[in-house]
């Protein structure tokens, strides 16, 4: 039932404001117009008739508004109603409103409509609900249910519906979109041509990739999936078993985290990690990756930086391993002084504050055969030879990039418009779980598995915050669970869970002290209380997207 044209609409759904109360298979899978439309056509082959569907979807889609929009509140809903399944959808919402005592206002910009949007049009025609063709009388709406296109438009907005779309943009009123905001591509949350500025989307059966994209964010508003039922035998069967691109749900995040420890252990046993970081520029990346290790549970810490940062170091971090190294005059690292030979480190994770004069430092660490987290000077030291570099590498490797970064390693790969494209690409190139940092954090390995983090906060945006996830990073790969063959999570779940728990962090600490007050220091100071405050009570927090 997907829209094949920007004509011609979409869907059918189940409604959940929490998602983690969602059957767990629902919470993950992402998908493109073209996979949802192959998972609707096996649905109605099997003999689901298309309007039964549609008002399960409507139904749900109205219980949404009674519960979150109160007629109380919102006495006159306008619904835009496109000519497709999408705007079918939205007309049953429209009557079912209706019937529920709201003022209800159908604004239907098209002359012909599919056979069943038209047969819900004629009926609530015949129920007196006013139906208009322009949007004029709308202004004075309390709300605004926005049905015109769903997943699958082909071209831009354009004449009087892209007139539409921007007057109604202008309304001081929430609007709420079914599926996805009218005028957003599905797969790469680009605008085309003009777009509706949604305060919610209530995204149909399962996580649209468009919605996933940073581009989508400043029209997609809070994002809810409602579950509509969807077999897991026809999403299986479409998308295969590795579900390859997921959203990241707090339960699937946490899960490696709170894995226990056995009773008897000591620090040997519980990972060794080598950060190579710093020089006397950057003196304080050395303390943010450090801080960030620590939270992370490693049993031993070891940091590499120039001799003439050693003393601040070992005040600043009494625990680690402090190890001097040669400098240049510019105090950069020239080279590394280690006590023990690399391969006796469990990972090493270089890069934050060594500028770029450490390049002997970081081709020796490439070489070596130990888990690998690279960041920041360490990427821009690879630059555009990182895939041919470390395609040849026997042991994990880990990138970190940040969107400058990312381009000047893979400039091939356009970022626009599908950054989850673009991700999965460089890590198939270069043989390395890529993490491409944003609003949207993106993860993929080399096997395709892609992973989403759907909140994050723009207290992130800050200089340092990098480097703290750097050191989680490492310090989760450093410990034996990475080692072990038999392993119940995979390197791609333990970098999942690092980036999860930094943007949680940032958010908790965001909520505290606002935006603006949530210096890297700080966030490091929120890393422990976070994961023991959701240990506690994993489905504490509701997800939803949109920051």
């Amino acid at each position: 039932m997907s829209q094949m044209s920007q004509t011609e609409g979409s869907h059918c759904s189940q409604e959940s404001d929490r998602p983690e109360a969602m059957r767990p298979e629902v919470l993950r899978p992402v998908v493109t117009a073209d996979q949802m439309r192959a998972i609707e056509d096996r649905i109605f082959a099997a003999g689901m008739p298309v309007p039964a569907l549609m008002e399960k979807v409507a139904g749900l889609i109205t219980q949404f508004l009674l519960q979150h929009y109160p007629k109380t509140q919102y006495p006159q809903v306008g619904v835009l109603v496109g000519s497709g399944h999408n705007g079918g959808d939205a007309i049953v919402v429209a009557r079912e409103l209706h019937l529920q005592g709201y003022q209800v206002i159908v604004c239907s910009p098209f002359s012909r409509h599919r056979d069943l949007t038209a047969t819900h049009l004629r009926y609530v025609q015949s129920l007196g609900i006013r139906c208009i063709l322009d949007e004029a009388q709308l202004h004075s709406c309390d709300l605004i249910v926005d049905g015109l296109f769903g997943v699958g438009i082909s071209r831009p907005l354009e004449g009087a519906i892209a007139d539409l779309v921007n007057t109604v943009n202008q309304f001081t009123c929430p609007i709420v979109s079914i599926d996805l905001p009218s005028g957003l591509h599905s797969d790469t949350g680009e605008v085309m041509g003009t777009a509706i500025r949604a305060d919610r989307t209530l995204c149909l059966g399962l996580w649209k990739q468009g919605l996933l994209q940073e581009a989508s964010l400043p029209w997609s508003g809070e994002v809810t999936l409602l579950d509509f039922g969807i077999p897991q035998t026809d999403i299986t069967a479409v998308l295969g078993e590795s579900l390859t691109v997921q959203r990241v749900s707090l339960p699937w995040a946490i899960a490696p985290l709170t894995q226990p420890r056995p009773r008897s252990t000591h620090k040997y046993e519980m990972g060794h990690l080598l950060l190579v970081v710093g020089s006397q520029r950057y003196a304080g990346a050395a303390i943010l990756a450090a801080r960030g290790a620590q939270a992370s549970g490693a049993g031993m810490l070891s940091i590499a930086v120039p001799n003439s940062l050693k003393p601040l170091i070992l005040s600043q971090v009494p625990d680690a391993l402090v190890l001097g190294c040669p400098e240049h005059l510019d105090g950069s690292m020239a080279d590394l002084c280690l006590h023990h030979p690399l391969r006796k480190y469990d990972a090493i994770a270089c890069g934050c504050g060594l500028t770029q004069e450490a390049t002997a430092v970081v081709r020796r660490l490439v070489d070596s055969k130990v888990r690998l987290i690279l960041d920041a000077d360490a990427l821009n030291i690879l630059g555009d030879r990182a895939a041919e570099i470390l395609s040849q590498r026997q042991a994990l490797t880990v990138l970190t990039p940040h969107l400058g970064e990312f381009q000047r390693m893979f400039p091939a790969l356009p970022i626009d418009p599908c950054r989850i494209s673009a991700v999965q690409q460089a890590a198939k190139q270069s043989g390395a779980i890529v993490l491409l940092k944003g609003a949207r954090v993106a993860i993929a390995d080399a096997h395709g598995q892609t992973r989403i983090i759907p909140e994050s906060t723009a207290a992130l945006a800050r200089g340092g915050s990098g480097d703290v996830l750097t050191g989680l990073i490492g310090g989760l790969l450093a410990q034996p669970h990475v080692a072990d063959a038999n392993a119940t999570y995979t390197a791609i779940d333990w970098v999942q869970s690092a980036a999860w728990w930094h943007a949680q962090a940032g958010i908790r600490a965001a909520q505290a002290r606002s935006e603006r007050g949530v210096d890297p220091m700080t966030l490091t100071t929120w890393l422990c209380p976070t994961l023991a405050s959701l240990s506690a009570k994993p489905n504490s927090i509701a997800h939803q997207d949109g920051v």
